[in-house]
């Protein structure tokens, strides 16, 4: 007659390294989904930008092409360099501002 092994009931090592795999694939694989989720907002945050700075480069390449009309330097003119037409007047109201902080300090 063959002898056969008791199995012994219980806990062995075996079990111990099999848990610790499935651990370490469950601890893998949720921060796995973690990175991907950020990716993702990354890639959006990142697409919305592109979107913006495509715009900003249309208005640029607009610039570019108005640059010699005669609307364009007057704007400049006036805008950048604070030039005046002949005999043109500017009233600066001084209130304006005190106004304004006025009504912002309010809200």
């Amino acid at each position: 007659m063959k002898k056969r092994k008791k199995r012994k009931k219980g806990f062995r090592l075996k079990h111990l390294i099999l848990l610790f795999f499935i651990f370490m694939i469950g601890r893998t694989l949720i921060s796995q989904r973690i990175m991907m989720k950020d990716l993702a907002k990354r890639k959006q945050r990142e697409e919305a930008e592109i979107v913006q700075l495509e715009k900003e480069i249309q208005q640029l390449n607009e610039e570019i092409l108005d640059k010699d009309s005669l609307e364009f330097i007057e704007k400049i003119a006036r805008e950048d360099l604070r030039m005046v037409k002949p005999r043109e007047i500017i009233y600066i109201d001084k209130n304006k501002d005190k106004y304004h902080f006025m009504n912002f300090r309010a809200r």
